[in-house]
């Protein structure tokens, strides 16, 4: 059965040290589709009729390009199973959003309101605040974040375990930041909330990063600082872009510092390459008028 192959397939890349969570998610919902018709081995005009389905021709893309690299693997020990022709749903590379840099006013009034979500008088509201919190103050991605564990947290920073690309990282924290986390596990204990995992809802498992994104949109609804469900707006993932904008902002009048400050945020960030931390001078205003004022006056010949 095509579920059976996709467990040895997402076992066979974990083995190999990924995390592969996403394309099993993809590869199983695909499967269930493939079944539900009676389907035995992959067929390309099933492939192309699941992908359009999807919401968005990004999302068609992914998942064709994820289940064909699948029909490879299958394809090798039984050539019954289709191969799709690379590219069906395009080549495009999916555009980055537009980050949407919060004001700190903002990000404090989204901590407070958490705590007033329910159920009341349990874990969950005092998580998601200081999850939310401590997202605002060092950059951690969500994934990062909802994999530390209690003894992560140390005398010298986090220690982020499971990054993107496989990597280990350090993460240095500010004192407020280490007592705000000493202050969170005291009320977890208190609300019985056991295990090694340090962010954790009332069923004592940590919270789904999709349940974390949802409700940070309704909180950001809720304050207005976004608008009905499709419009543009704030995102979980904006508090990584305000913290690396606003780190940037420091060095705004001088040239040398951000050049400096750049490659110990992208270390901090635990970016692949210093190309990506370069990306956050389009998100940064302040920066950006500078770039601006450098440029001409080299343009009409005056001194940069």
């Amino acid at each position: 059965m095509l579920s059976n192959h996709v467990m040895r397939y997402v076992d066979l890349h974990q083995k190999l040290g990924l995390r592969f969570d996403a394309q099993r998610r993809i590869l199983e919902r695909y499967a269930r589709y493939a079944m539900t018709h009676g389907d035995r081995h992959i067929r390309i005009s099933r492939l192309q009729e699941w992908c359009a389905t999807a919401s968005s021709s990004n999302r068609a893309r992914t998942w064709f390009d994820t289940v064909r690299r699948f029909c490879t693997f299958l394809n090798a020990e039984d050539p019954l199973h289709e191969i799709p022709p690379a590219n069906m749903f395009g080549r495009g590379k999916r555009r980055r959003p537009a980050p949407h840099i919060l004001e700190p006013e903002q990000i404090r009034a989204i901590v407070i309101a958490a705590l007033d979500l329910p159920p009341k008088d349990t874990v969950n509201p005092q998580t998601y605040s200081h999850l939310f919190g401590l997202l605002s103050a060092t950059g951690l991605r969500i994934s990062e974040a909802l994999a530390l564990q209690r003894q992560d947290v140390t005398d010298d920073g986090l220690i982020i375990r499971y990054a993107k690309f496989g990597k280990r990282r350090l993460v240095p924290i500010h004192a407020t930041t280490r007592q705000a986390l000493k202050d969170y596990v005291a009320i977890r204990n208190r609300l019985g909330g056991d295990g090694d995992d340090l962010f954790v809802v009332c069923s004592g498992r940590v919270p789904n990063r999709a349940t974390v994104c949802r409700i940070f949109l309704q909180l950001a609804r809720k304050l207005g600082f976004r608008g009905i469900p499709g419009t543009p707006g704030p995102r979980l993932h904006d508090l990584r872009h305000t913290f690396a904008a606003r780190s940037l902002e420091t060095c705004a009048h001088d040239r040398m510092a951000v050049s400096r400050h750049m490659a110990t945020l992208s270390t901090y960030l635990g970016h692949s390459s210093i190309a990506h931390t370069y990306w956050y001078l389009e998100a940064t205003p302040v920066l950006l008028h500078k770039i601006a004022e450098v440029n001409e006056a080299l343009f009409e010949g005056g001194a940069a």
